[in-house]
Order: C-alpha cells, then structure tokens, then sequence
C-alpha cells in the first residue's frame, strides 16, 4: 500500500501534459492508495477558485483515508523533538505527522519534499521521492 503527499499530487493537478499523472500512474501499478486528512486539507486550501474547490472535494470525498491515533501525535511531535535535538529542522510539522502515518500503517510514502529525507535519518520511514 502507498501513501501518496500534497507535493506528488501538487505536481499531477499542475500538469497540463499528463505526463507526470502517468508516470504515478505506472509506478501505483494497481497498489492501494491511501492519503492523510492533512493532504486532503493542504490540497483543499490551494483551490483556485469557487468551481476547483467543489470539483477538487467532490474527488477527495472518494480517497481512502488513514488516521492519527492518540499515540500518533506524541510519536510525530517525537520526531520533530529529535530531529530539532540533531540540529536538523524541517519547514512543516505536519510532514511529521504524514510520516508517522506511514510508519505507523507501515506504508511506502510517495513524495517530493526534502522534509522526508531529513525524517529518514532519524525514523526506518519506507519512502520514494517521486521527481517527474
């Protein structure tokens, strides 16, 4: 199972080619896809305009979700503190969170944020940076 981030999709809806839908297209290869509700939120908030945002939700309302637990959020808050405790600082918090999603449903998380590569140093985190 995949779990796919706000930047792979970012590059998708961006793409008036749909090259880089059909690369994630090939490298899904029939695998389930899960998203996080903060993908669902992030893709939401950059809707350009009235007609996107209902089409863009009508869609998300259809994706399989994965959820935090209550040991979830001390256990990404945990990676965000030892990460800070090595010197290494991430843009967003919330990459803890999808990271820990995946480490807690023990997915392969798609993506193209650097945040990810910096969780891996401190997390056994499955991840593959999707750079079309």
């Amino acid at each position: 199972m995949l779990l796919i981030d706000t930047s792979v999709w970012i590059s998708v809806f961006r793409d008036r080619s749909d090259h880089i839908a059909k690369q994630l297209e090939t490298l899904i290869a029939k695998r389930k896809v899960l998203l996080t509700r903060f993908t669902q939120l992030e893709l939401l908030q950059g809707s350009l305009n009235e007609k996107k945002w209902i089409l863009l939700s009508t869609y998300l309302e259809t994706q399989d979700y994965i959820e935090l637990t209550s040991h979830s959020w001390q256990a990404a808050a945990r990676i965000y503190y030892d990460l800070r405790r090595q010197g290494l600082t991430l843009r967003s918090p919330i990459d803890c969170c999808i990271a820990q999603s995946a480490l807690d449903h023990d997915l392969l998380l798609i993506h193209n944020d650097r945040d990810f590569e910096t969780i891996a140093q401190v997390r056994s985190l499955q991840h593959f940076r999707f750079q079309p």
